[in-house]
């Protein structure tokens, strides 16, 4: 089952009047958490991308140019994608056709999700080489309890649908999926949650592989209160964009051109 707000956090995040300036937020916060990701080091070649839904045409998404540095994009790099992968607004005109098979997959099986993150970081993809999902070995990994899958069937780039699908299948109604032998997937009803997600999802894999490092016994997070922890204090939706708001206060400060 989704994980949702706590009644008393339900109205906490902010909405806009109209379609269009909803429309400008998503693509402001996108193109601020390509520059985010680039920073923490989770970009590498062409691989990653990060999409948000439109909020007219519900089945179209905006996303990153192929081939563009995440720690370049702006506003105006980004690229508006339609249900069968035609770039229809955007002065770029390569599409990561990974992104679309993904992507596309995840938009369709999930109407509740405006966003979804991909990228191959360096722990993400070191943690699912193992094919396994994350235990609840800290408050933070806590989030992620019996609330992420596990996509256990690497079969290479993807480029097909029928890819995507499995992957979608793979997440559920869950918040991310560990991509075997390829990296982590988040998903939300927001790019800064969605942004937090595969933060904290990267870092939790990077915890765990140090814990296991020692070779000393781990002591895990008891169920009842792992599922406390997650539904009340760090896994619902507010508390994911709440927590990714002094990292986008940060990197607007930084370069506050991302918005051009």
């Amino acid at each position: 089952m989704a994980v949702t707000n706590p009644p008393i956090y339900a109205n906490l995040m902010p909405t806009r009047p109209t379609i269009e300036a909803e429309r400008l937020h998503r693509k402001q916060q996108l193109a601020g958490a390509f520059r985010v990701f680039g920073k923490f080091g989770f970009s590498e070649g062409v691989a990653g991308h990060i999409t948000a839904r439109d909020p007219e045409h519900t089945d179209h998404f905006w996303v990153n140019p192929f081939g563009v540095s995440f720690n370049k994009i702006k506003v105006s790099d980004l690229i508006l994608v339609n249900e069968e992968g035609d770039i229809v607004e955007g002065k770029h005109t390569m599409l990561n056709k990974a992104a679309f098979a993904i992507h596309s997959r995840i938009h369709v099986a999930r109407p509740d999700a405006v966003a979804a993150a991909h990228a191959h970081s360096i722990y993400g993809k070191t943690w699912s080489c193992f094919g396994k999902k994350l235990d609840p070995i800290t408050q933070d990994a806590c989030a992620f309890y019996e609330d992420h899958g596990l996509f256990n069937d690497y079969t290479g780039v993807v480029n097909d649908l029928s890819e995507g699908n499995r992957i979608a299948d793979a997440l559920g109604d869950k918040k991310a999926a560990i991509l075997k032998n390829h990296g982590l997937l988040t998903v939300g009803g927001s790019v800064e949650e969605v942004a937090w997600w595969f933060i904290s999802m990267e870092r939790c894999c990077q915890a765990q592989i140090l814990a296991e490092s020692t070779g000393n016994k781990i002591h895990l997070i008891d169920h009842e209160t792992a599922l406390k922890t997650r539904n009340q204090e760090v896994g619902f939706p507010v508390a994911g964009w709440f927590s990714y708001q002094p990292i986008w206060q940060d990197i607007i400060s930084a370069f506050p051109d991302l918005i051009e």
